[in-house]
């Protein structure tokens, strides 16, 4: 399996990958966690890209560290820069995630590539969540490990979760240099011991089927992705440009709501579940987060709902 996963991601970067730079882990959560141990001692500064998934800040409090958000702005369309970056102060890590949950962006080579310099200059390890990477709708997914002089400092998160729809087996993986991951094998045999051989057995296969499955896979989150953009621009509603991954982050800021309270009415209403944009951090106050995972007629029909919603509140306030 660490084979397989070496060679995918050779395959994909164009990066020299063996076993000896990967290890296998109980899902992508459990490589977070084990990463960010790799990194930091207790009482070190870790930053993390806010909006951030809803564990990254209790995860780097897990291994002793201490979370310092970074915020990316929606003026910017959430893309991080590396003035913000270096504004937070000295870090023995950085986490990003792209393409993002909650938002969708996926980072511009501009982007990547500044997040990259500002880590050799402070000398940080990056490390980067690419659970999304199969699910990119516009634009390309850059990988920092690829650019110069980052292979050793970057610790990459991958996962069976969302491009194989394996959620529930919980297999992820670390891809960083081989000292790194000697060590993470000492950590792991200390705190999970592995992963169970017959979910190892279920991750070779399904990565032994190649892009084509992965395609098959993402295919509906792609056009659902293009559904729902036509419905918000035909509406009127603002959205987070997005490149990819399963969500689209919407702006309710014009309804005189904040996210949360946006989320709630439209449960209580209109028994529609959306995630506000305040549950991924301060920076995505007054979005919400739609997730592209019911089938498409329904997904539609709640999205209608939530632009009706939006509309009467945003008369109101007007």
């Amino acid at each position: 399996l660490r084979d397989a996963v070496a060679a995918r991601v050779a395959n994909r970067t164009g990066v020299t990958t063996h076993r000896d730079n990967v290890l296998i882990t109980p899902g992508g959560q459990s490589a977070l966690f084990a990463a960010h141990t790799a990194a930091c001692d207790p009482g070190d500064r870790a930053l993390y890209i806010d909006p951030y998934y809803a564990t990254y800040p209790g995860t780097i409090r897990g291994t002793g560290a201490v979370a310092i958000p970074v915020a990316a702005r929606p003026e910017r369309g959430f893309q991080p820069t590396a003035d913000d970056i270096a504004a937070a102060g000295p870090a023995k890590s950085l986490l990003i995630n792209s393409p993002n949950n909650p938002t969708g962006v996926v980072y511009t080579r501009d982007t990547i590539e500044a997040i990259a310099g500002v880590c050799r200059d402070s000398d940080m390890f990056l490390i980067s969540d690419e659970v999304y990477e199969t699910q990119v709708w516009l634009g390309e997914h850059l990988s920092p490990r690829q650019l110069p002089d980052m292979a050793d400092r970057t610790m990459i998160i991958g996962s069976m979760s969302k491009g194989h729809a394996m959620t529930g087996s919980r297999l992820g993986w670390i891809v960083a240099a081989a000292e790194v991951i000697e060590h993470l094998a000492n950590l792991s045999t200390h705190t999970t011991y592995g992963v169970p051989g017959f979910i190892q057995d279920a991750a070779l296969f399904a990565l032994e089927q190649g892009p084509d499955f992965e395609a098959r896979i993402a295919a509906p989150f792609r056009r659902r992705h293009h559904l729902i953009q036509e419905i918000l621009n035909k509406r009127g509603l603002p959205f987070v440009p997005s490149g990819g991954a399963m969500y689209l982050m919407l702006d309710i800021r014009a309804s005189g709501l904040s996210g949360e309270a946006f989320a709630h009415r439209l449960l209580d209403e209109n028994r529609i579940a959306a995630m506000p944009g305040e549950s991924f951090g301060e920076a995505a106050a007054g979005h919400l987060r739609v997730a592209l995972t019911i089938d498409d007629e329904r997904l539609a029909d709640a999205v209608r709902t939530i632009c009706d919603l939006y509309d009467t509140m945003r008369e109101a306030a007007a």
